[in-house]
């Protein structure tokens, strides 16, 4: 999977900018484009449609979450991974509700950037230890605030399947939870995506948690 992803680099400085396309490549990413500035990020992701766009907020020309939102209202909308100085929780929420599937701060290891760059391209909400549970408490608060809705009905495997995944285990985790294959895991949430409409793993967990599926 490695070898076909292709991802963008969003970060006005240069050296961070290589060092993170560098580690990109040598695990065997292909990194597409890597710029400066927001508005060009927006035109260039919109020219070579990347599958994952690493995103910093601090940019000299659009906020980070301007772009994001631009970049989830595009045609092809790549996945989002924010990587950033701040572990602010009003710059991980603000990210996070304009579209990016993943909140990274810059202090993490290589490991867990490469681990968070698979995950987002899997369809996984990725978040720096700590911000998760900010996130899925923000989750909540909306849902209060919300009607309502009877939506599709599930197997009773997909509910399963979406309940471990909104108490954020990853596919694997849930496969071996389970005792299933990861294809089989894989092939229950796409279902359970086409249900309800919905079009990321993100967006699943949010419906999961407004349904208090992950209290269950």
């Amino acid at each position: 999977m490695t070898s076909a992803l292709r991802v963008m680099v969003v970060d006005d400085h240069p050296m961070w900018r290589d060092a993170v396309a560098r580690d990109l490549e040598d695990a065997r990413y292909e990194v597409v484009a890597a710029v400066g500035e927001g508005r060009q990020a927006l035109r260039v992701a919109a020219a070579i449609r990347p599958d994952v766009v690493i995103l910093d907020l601090r940019l000299p020309d659009l906020p980070g979450a301007e772009v994001a939102r631009g970049l989830a209202a595009s045609a092809h909308p790549p996945r989002v991974l924010v990587l950033s100085a701040s572990g602010e929780h009003e710059d991980v929420l603000e990210a996070v509700k304009a579209g990016a599937s993943g909140y990274l701060v810059k202090s993490a290891s290589r490991e867990e950037f490469l681990d968070a760059v698979r995950r987002t391209a899997e369809g996984e909400p990725v978040f720096t230890p700590g911000l998760a549970g900010l996130v899925l408490g923000e989750y909540r608060r909306l849902a209060t605030q919300r009607p309502s809705y009877d939506g599709p009905r599930l197997t009773d495997r997909e509910t399963e399947v979406l309940r471990l995944v909104a108490k954020g285990l990853s596919y694997k985790q849930v496969a071996e939870r389970l005792v299933l294959s990861h294809r089989t895991v894989q092939n229950h949430v796409q279902n359970t995506l086409n249900k309800l409409q919905l079009h990321n793993r993100a967006e699943l967990v949010r419906y999961a948690i407004e349904r208090g599926l992950d209290e269950a």
